[in-house]
């Protein structure tokens, strides 16, 4: 079944990259979780929800890499705001560093290019048989 196949692929890019994709929309502007939720659905992961980013966003917490803040509701209790701390904006830099690296690579690899030159390594090319 390639639909199922295509979908777990999906599930496991999305589990290896929600992080920092959430790190991202924080670093753009501080949010509360259902806020980014409806950010994170905007950015195109439809399939992402409340019981993955609160998850995500407390364990983020306890890491150092986000502070919340309460703050007044228009209506209703106060809500927590997420923001990025600075080792999150660190964190963040490095993995888009290694992002660019690990995509170079993968889109030299599937477009048949010389991965060497993709992730930036000098040299000779390897020896042809």
């Amino acid at each position: 079944m390639i639909v199922a196949e295509d979908g777990d692929r999906q599930t496991q890019l999305l589990r290896g990259a929600l992080d920092m994709c959430l790190l991202a929309l924080l670093a753009k502007e501080p949010a509360h979780g259902y806020d980014l939720v409806r950010r994170v659905e905007a950015a195109g992961f439809e399939a992402v929800g409340y019981g993955t980013v609160y998850p995500l966003l407390t364990r983020m917490r306890r890491l150092g890499l986000v502070a919340d803040e309460l703050q007044p509701s228009p209506s209703g209790p106060p809500r927590k705001v997420y923001a990025l701390t600075d080792a999150g904006t660190a964190r963040l830099d490095a993995w888009r560093r290694q992002w660019r690296r690990f995509a170079d690579i993968v889109d030299a690899t599937l477009t048949d290019q010389d991965t060497s030159r993709a992730s930036g390594d000098a040299g000779t090319d390897p020896p042809r048989s």
